[in-house]
């Protein structure tokens, strides 16, 4: 076994929320909030195909947000610290801040909510992590192996002055294992990962992997000219980036999104928004699903209680998210989306267990359907911002001819832009699956650019 290795950040002993709240109200705070968050997680990690590391990564932070005078202050604490240093810390910082208007959730009783996870010990992790890798490895013994297998526990409080008292714990588990190929000058990595709550599937995704070694086992010539590309699942990630950043309420606000208003700005940005039309193919339907996914959110950074909206309805647009400020700009109120991007941070429009709803077949049924054309199913690079426009390199790839996969490509490119290719969504798959928190099937558009080597 190898070396185990241990990091934590401590909460600040005495920093109740209740105490920290009387204290910034006594020195002059009209109102107080207390945003508490503890996590901890025990990766295992595979090298080589051996078990290297075990780390327990532990932290917690207490964030104070009050108002004097109508204006903010933020203050955070991760190691010990007086309540009355992190009041006057939150306070002075206020001094510095523009008058603004105090919009807390109410609340007039204590809720905590259920951990909907399971957690399991190291040693299960370490099984799952050994027997995935065996499978690999019986079919193809030349494979190196590496793995990260891990259960992850986050626990959240949130207090403020108007009564509100709500908290959750969430038990999230989570892998990605990679494989290395080396055949003379030729190097494939092939990876893939699963995110789950109850139990991960280290049979699942051995196949998984061992599929895509098979099918990448050819080398294949591409010919420059625009065909019909599929998207494996994780592959299909890459493209909700974008439609995740024009569904927020902030960005239309703005005006950057562009299904946001074409004119004008504030609330008539919303009246004059493509709200009821179409924007993307009729075969998509993508929504927020709560209680669906991996994490657990029952309500968000706001203390606002979260809840399943339906943002494209078979193409059609019909919600943006946001979180209190932002909705109440838009003239919408929020949707419960309001989440801090870190501890120091004000809460902003934020997405979780966001869902797009699946078609019908597996990838197979899907690549014979494709007849002729490209199988992305790894990409490099990050992807496109929100006016869509992509040219993104091909990490692992596959030709498909005839309805088959006849190799890998290599040194190929696709280009295109995502709104013109949601619009032209010609198969949609029913193998959905979970990256990270997004929910996505994979999906085949047509037309997009595609370059590649020729021999």
């Amino acid at each position: 076994m190898g070396s185990q290795h241990r990091s934590e950040q401590g909460a600040a002993p005495g920093l109740v929320p209740e105490a920290l709240i009387e204290q910034a109200l006594r020195s002059g705070a009209q109102a107080a909030e207390v945003f508490q968050s503890q996590s901890l997680s025990r990766p295992v990690f595979f090298e080589a195909n051996r078990l290297k590391q075990i780390e327990s990564a532990q932290s917690a932070g207490t964030a104070l947000r009050l108002w004097r005078d109508g204006r903010p202050g933020l203050a955070v604490a991760y190691g010990p610290v007086e309540a009355s240093v992190l009041v006057a810390r939150a306070l002075a910082l206020s001094d510095l801040n523009e008058p603004e208007e105090i919009d807390l959730a109410d609340g007039t009783a204590t809720a905590v909510y259920p951990d909907l996870g399971r957690p399991v010990p190291v040693e299960q992790c370490i099984e799952w992590g050994r027997a995935a890798i065996a499978a690999v490895r019986d079919v193809y013994p030349e494979v190196l192996c590496s793995a990260e297998w891990e259960c992850d526990l986050e626990t959240t409080r949130l207090v403020n002055s108007k009564g509100l008292d709500c908290g959750y714990s969430d038990t999230t588990l989570g892998c990605f294992m990679s494989t290395e190929w080396v055949r003379g000058d030729d190097f494939l990595y092939v990876s893939d990962g699963q995110t789950q709550r109850d139990g991960l599937s280290p049979d699942a995704i051995a196949r998984q992997l061992i599929q895509r070694l098979a099918w990448a086992s050819e080398a294949a010539a591409v010919t420059d000219r625009r065909v019909p590309v599929l998207f494996t699942s994780k592959a299909a990630d890459m493209l909700w980036g974008t439609v995740q950043a024009a569904l927020n309420g902030k960005q239309v606000f703005e005006g950057s999104s562009p299904w946001g208003g074409r004119s004008g700005s504030g609330q008539g940005m919303l009246a004059d928004s493509r709200l009821g039309e179409v924007v993307l193919s009729d075969k998509l339907t993508i929504a927020q699903v709560p209680t669906e996914g991996p994490y657990s959110c029952p309500f968000d950074d706001e203390g606002t209680p979260t809840r399943a909206l339906t943002f494209i309805d078979r193409g059609v647009l019909k919600s943006f998210y946001c979180d209190r400020t932002t909705g109440r700009r838009l003239g919408m109120g929020t949707t419960g989306n309001g989440f801090r991007p870190g501890l120091g941070s004000y809460a902003t429009p934020g997405l979780f267990n966001f869902a797009i709803a699946p078609g019908y077949g597996t990838l197979e049924d899907l690549i014979k359907q494709l007849g002729n054309g490209l199988v992305v199913d790894q990409i490099l690079g990050g992807g496109p911002g929100i006016s869509g426009d992509f040219s993104i390199n091909v990490d692992l790839g596959y030709w498909v001819r005839n309805g088959e996969i006849i190799g890998r490509v290599k040194d190929t490119m696709v280009a295109g832009n995502v709104y013109s290719a949601l619009k032209q969504v010609t198969l949609l798959g029913g193998d959905a699956d979970w990256n990270g928190s997004c929910r996505t099937p994979s999906m085949a558009v047509e037309g997009l650019s595609v370059t590649g080597r020729s021999g």
